[in-house]
């Protein structure tokens, strides 16, 4: 596991802008598994800016999102469908029929949950994923005591993640309680991994990650198995400051 120290959330965006782009412009084909939430906001600005500043042509990049909540439609606006299209989508000249997130209203979700699995196999797999990591140590949905072997699922939300949120919502009560979420098995199977990590909210959870022991309890500690993860992180969330 590498660690790439920063100093800020700024220089952090900036430093995985960097790398997804590297990626892209490196591949004749390349598939990206994407983040939502607040974390890598920053981050895709900065990737918007530098690949419509080059002109880059992205008909070879696919992508797969790692979740979204059960119960809002593909058009509720804090789906993460509206998300990837409010802050990256719209913004570059991504072909739509390149872009794959789970369906969470469907009406099986167990159907669903299988064919995302096959979705992601068929395309070759996950080329770079990018994460971030929960204050209790989540990755993607997948909450403390998720199966390492677990494939893509249905997920009940903890109150901790409900909380976190909840600042998206306008009541707690509107926050789904429940998500489709690529499993920590799917994850694992990604060829390289770049984790995002600012705050001092964000600490403990790293350094267990990093430092501690490979357990359930703890769903990013099996990154610590994985032969190709860079971890970027601020001087709060590595307690430098």
């Amino acid at each position: 596991m590498k660690l790439v120290h920063v100093e800020n959330y700024d220089e952090m965006s900036m430093q995985a802008a960097r790398t997804v782009f590297d990626k892209i412009t490196s591949s004749e084909r390349v598939v990206l598994g994407l983040a939502t939430g607040s974390t890598p906001e920053k981050m895709y600005d900065y990737l918007v800016d530098m690949l419509n500043k080059n002109k880059v042509d992205l008909s070879h990049v696919y992508t797969v999102n790692l979740d979204e909540y059960v119960g809002l439609d593909a058009d509720h606006p804090q789906s993460y469908h509206q998300y990837m299209n409010r802050i990256f989508f719209d913004r570059v000249d991504i072909p739509k029929n390149h872009t794959f997130l789970p369906n969470g209203a469907a009406e099986n979700l167990e159907d669903e949950v299988a064919e995302y699995e096959k979705l992601i196999e068929e395309l070759g797999g996950v080329d770079l994923q990018i994460l971030g990591i929960g204050r209790n140590g989540h990755i993607a949905f997948n909450e403390p005591g998720t199966a390492f072997d677990s494939e893509t699922h249905v997920v009940d939300l903890t109150e901790t993640t409900v909380n976190d949120n909840a600042r998206f919502f306008d009541t707690i009560d509107e926050v789904p309680k429940q998500a489709i979420s690529m499993g920590l098995s799917t994850i694992m199977n990604a060829k390289s991994i770049v984790m995002m990590a600012s705050g001092e909210e964000k600490a403990d959870a790293i350094t267990a990650m990093m430092e501690g022991e490979v357990d359930e309890s703890l769903p990013a500690s099996i990154l610590q198995r994985h032969h190709d993860v860079t971890v970027i992180a601020d001087r709060k969330a590595l307690r430098e400051g």
